[in-house]
């Protein structure tokens, strides 16, 4: 069990898979956003409920990428990119800007901001932390 323990542990505080997470997550919600054609994806009935999922789980792979970041500098930017697909969604034939949207984006930022036990602490690991030799 300790093994198991240790090596969660260890996947949730590789920041490297987390950065490359946001990054596949970024591309794919500013794609998903802005396609005209419907993509046999699952998906909530309301866009709303699409656009709440899709920012918690920004916020807390952002959360995972940069553990030690204060939230006061990447809520704004994930905002700030919701309202950029919003922008974007206005000036497209087949989609439209909503203030709806931007609100769903903001509340879904906000629940990925509470505390979540499976999120590492924010505490910088050094070699006096590795596990004790056999």
């Amino acid at each position: 069990m300790a093994t198991l323990k240790h090596q969660l542990t260890s996947l949730l505080n590789f920041r490297p898979l987390w950065r490359f997470a946001l990054l596949l997550s970024v591309i794919a919600i500013g794609f998903l956003a802005t396609t005209s054609n419907s993509y046999p994806i699952p998906s909530a009935p309301s866009d709303k409920v699409n656009h709440l999922i899709a920012f918690i789980e920004l916020t807390i792979v952002t959360r995972l990428a940069w553990p030690n970041l204060r939230a006061i500098w990447y809520a704004p930017a994930l905002l700030a990119f919701g309202l950029g697909i919003e922008v974007v969604q206005a000036n497209l034939p087949y989609r439209d800007f909503s203030l709806a949207d931007l609100a769903a984006d903001g509340a879904g930022i906000l629940i990925g901001l509470l505390p979540w036990p499976f999120l590492p602490k924010n505490s910088d690991q050094d070699l006096r932390d590795s596990p004790k030799p056999l």
